[in-house]
């Protein structure tokens, strides 16, 4: 038997995913965080051109680059934000090798169609750069156990996990079709990939989670690794009279309600979180990678 916290550090890739809205970059970082502190090398991967983490991190912008968040006693824990457009473009350049011939592709707008439009593109590229990360293949990075990606929300991070497969069976052979193939092995093996599922006690999250677990079985044949409920509203003591306490205590009845409702679709590892008055930023992140701490500690099934 494992804790939930081995079974995690023995993965080279934790995809954390769940509706928009419902703290998953908060709840990515701070698992990052506990990774890190049990001595995993870790990065944190976000593919959104917005950039957030740094924010969670207290740290500059990464700007593409990897850059070092953390080390205080465990692993040392990364940053970057991924854009996926360069990684195909390094797909075409070990294809091609020669410079000129490489330079006239990624210049012609039959290629960068291709790139923005053709389905899956994107999605094998930021695993394909995980993979390339996880094996020590990419020049000048640090070496990386474990990659922690902050996946799109629920829908588009099924698809993250989908796509390849779906691509390399269709389009059958070349550089990318082989790369996808590659990608979707990696995902499809549990000792390699797992999933973590973030909602909130509310209807239409829970909703969209339950929705999550059944895609995750139907098109992957697999269960997430635990699906973590956040920020619940702490409970109150009887006798509140005033008007908040009230409206507090209705606001955990509905978390209440909805634990109830995901627990009869979800018989797995289920992390409750509180909700944490602390704005967004490194000192939550730090809360809430503390509040992890117990229940990743819970033994689960060996694989």
């Amino acid at each position: 038997m494992r804790t939930l916290a081995e079974r995690l550090a023995g993965l080279k890739l934790v995809v954390v995913t769940g509706k928009g809205g419902t703290g998953k970059s908060v709840l990515a970082t701070a698992l990052g965080h506990r990774l890190a502190a049990a001595g995993r090398s870790v990065l944190l991967l976000e593919v959104d051109p917005r950039e957030n983490l740094h924010q969670l991190c207290g740290v500059a912008p990464s700007g593409g680059e990897i850059v070092e968040v953390a080390s205080n006693g465990g692993g040392p824990l990364y940053l970057q934000n991924l854009k996926p457009a360069e990684v195909v473009d390094w797909v075409v350049e070990r294809q091609v090798k020669v410079g000129a011939i490489v330079r006239r592709v990624l210049a012609s707008p039959v290629y960068k169609r291709f790139v923005e439009g053709a389905p899956g593109v994107t999605e094998i590229a930021v695993l394909g750069h995980v993979q390339r990360l996880v094996r020590g293949a990419l020049h000048r990075a640090p070496a990386v156990d474990t990659v922690v990606l902050d996946a799109p929300a629920t829908g588009h991070g099924i698809y993250l996990l989908t796509a390849a497969r779906l691509f390399g069976e269709t389009v059958g052979h070349g550089p990318f079709a082989e790369l996808a193939l590659e990608v979707a092995d990696f995902v499809g093996s549990p000792e390699k990939t797992g999933m973590v599922v973030v909602t909130l006690a509310e209807e239409m999250p829970v909703q969209e989670a339950i929705e999550l677990l059944e895609a995750f079985e139907e098109k992957l044949g697999r269960r997430p690794e635990m699906v973590v409920s956040n920020a619940l509203y702490p409970e109150l003591g009887e006798g509140g009279a005033n008007v908040a306490d009230e409206l507090w205590r209705r606001r955990r009845e509905v978390n209440e309600k909805e634990l109830e409702r995901l627990e009869r679709h979800w018989r797995g590892p289920h992390l409750r979180l509180p909700l944490l008055a602390l704005d967004d930023g490194p000192r939550l992140v730090r809360a809430l990678a503390e509040e992890l701490a117990p229940g990743l500690e819970k033994t689960v099934d060996a694989e």
